[in-house]
């Protein structure tokens, strides 16, 4: 069976550069020299905030269990982790929108570095801080960065339609060709260089802080809403008022939600999905092809937004149907493929085939990313940006808490896997619902997810009922009725 992973692996990667080697000028953007150097300049330091996210996450839970930790300890730490990220890093994140994008980016690389160094300390309440630090970070990370560049974009005069550009090339380099390089460099410092599990974390340090002088020496600051001096929780009731009186933008929230919340419980199953018997499989190695399929995903993404037909709105439901039925597959193979008694042994054919369906799942998330971040610069205002993406972040960090306290965790290896230890074990059981079921859950969240599309695509022309001057003057003339 080793064979196979192979074969998925090179088969993945000649689709990956027979698709980019072939793209003629009908699939390229024409654009400007200058817009060029803005995207390329972009794209460093997102590469670089991206290599400092996937160096930590294969060694986590490996440094928490070399100091001692147990299992139901380092759990607390993870769900605080998500728990500040819901908490503290809404707050933070939203403060972009008042204090400045470009201080916010700086902001996650301060913040984040400051986690990376509480990881030399063995005590328990420095974890527990430096995992509240690294929440309130991932807050920043996907929301701050992309509101700088969205406004910075426009704020140039550069077209519309090269967001998408920018969009697609992020994805295929910070959340596929990095994240494999960066896997591999983890793996060399901990096991050929004999670093212990703190050095990846030293990496992620040194990449945010060159990340964070390309940032300070070359980035321009931009504002969502500037010109009133509002308070935090005026700024959270106008990003509420602005989800309500909007349909787009509450659907687009609640499909952001449903197809985050179905990856992150993927990512926490895909490992006792193919290993129920405890089967030898190559967690890292498998991790790589996951990111190579994903960088397939960007890839076919880049070519779709070149044109303008069809629609981001359109093409995504299908997305969404594809990614659905690749989460069945787990629940088919049960009913339908005979399962296997004996312990251990190489992934088995059932594996095999899930293996297949969750490489296409992957490859739905390549094509999500860019193009639910090409529909968000298109309906979320510009002066709440941050606010209401940070708001769409909170119920995906409720329902993954939710399902991390629903979990025995046996190890968090697989969030982020690419651990390369032999005996380092990667599977968790479920305890409050089997796998199966929340294969189910997630298949139909994704589903769900299709027909919101579906609405979106139909009201996507549709001006809106009240822009966000309007609410804005409204809240003004209320806000004396209030006080008083």
């Amino acid at each position: 069976m080793e064979v196979f992973y192979y074969l998925v692996f090179g088969f993945l990667a000649a689709v990956v550069a027979g698709l980019e080697l072939s793209k003629n000028n009908k699939d390229r953007i024409n654009t400007s020299q200058p817009f060029n150097s803005f995207k390329n300049s972009y794209l460093l330091v997102y590469s670089l905030m991206m290599a400092g996210d996937w160096l930590q996450g294969p060694y986590v839970y490996f440094l928490y269990s070399q100091y001692g930790f147990s299992k139901g300890e380092i759990g607390q730490l993870f769900i605080a982790g998500f728990g500040s990220s819901m908490l503290f890093g809404t707050i933070v994140g939203s403060l972009a929108d008042k204090q400045g994008r470009r201080r916010a980016c700086v902001t996650y690389c301060i913040t984040y570095i400051l986690s990376c160094i509480t990881k030399h300390s063995p005590q328990y309440k420095v974890l527990m801080l430096g995992r509240v630090l690294g929440g309130i970070a991932t807050s920043l990370l996907f929301s701050a960065f992309e509101s700088w560049l969205v406004a910075e974009h426009f704020k140039r005069g550069f077209d519309q339609q090269w967001l998408s550009l920018t969009f697609s090339k992020a994805i295929f380099l910070g959340n596929g060709l990095v994240a494999i390089v960066a896997g591999l460099f983890g793996n060399f410092l901990v096991d050929s260089m004999n670093l212990g599990p703190v050095a990846p974390f030293d990496a992620a340090a040194c990449f945010l802080a060159i990340g964070m002088a390309v940032i300070l020496s070359s980035w321009t600051e931009n504002y969502g809403d500037p010109s009133e001096n509002k308070d935090l929780l005026t700024q959270f009731k106008g990003a509420a008022v602005a989800i309500a009186s909007d349909e787009k933008i509450a659907l687009l929230g609640a499909i952001q939600s449903l197809f985050e919340g179905s990856m992150y419980t993927f990512v926490f199953l895909w490992t006792p999905a193919l290993s129920p018997n405890e089967e030898e499989i190559p967690h890292g190695f498998i991790f790589a092809t996951f990111m190579l399929a994903s960088m397939l995903g960007s890839s076919i993404a880049s070519r779709l937004m070149a044109h303008s037909s069809p629609k981001v709105e359109s093409y995504m439901q299908i997305v969404f149907v594809v990614s659905a039925a690749s989460l069945l597959l787990p629940i088919v193979t049960t009913f339908l493929v005979p399962a296997a008694n004996v312990k251990g042994g190489s992934i088995s054919f059932s594996g095999c085939i899930q293996l297949l369906g969750f490489c296409t799942f992957e490859a739905c998330v390549g094509i999500f990313w860019p193009s639910i971040m090409k529909m968000r610069s298109q309906y979320i205002p510009e002066e709440a940006r941050s606010t209401i993406m940070n708001f769409f972040r909170i119920p995906l960090n409720i329902f993954v808490c939710i399902v991390l306290y629903n979990v025995r965790i046996t190890s968090f290896a697989s969030f982020h896997c690419f651990d390369l230890i032999e005996y380092y074990c990667c599977f968790l059981h479920v305890n409050a619902f089997p796998i199966t079921v929340m294969f189910g859950m997630c298949s139909i969240f994704l589903f769900v997810a299709s027909i919101l599309q579906r609405r979106l695509l139909v009201i996507a022309d549709k001006p809106k009922s009240e822009d966000w001057n309007a609410m804005k003057e409204r809240d003004a003339e209320a806000e004396p009725l209030n006080v008083a």
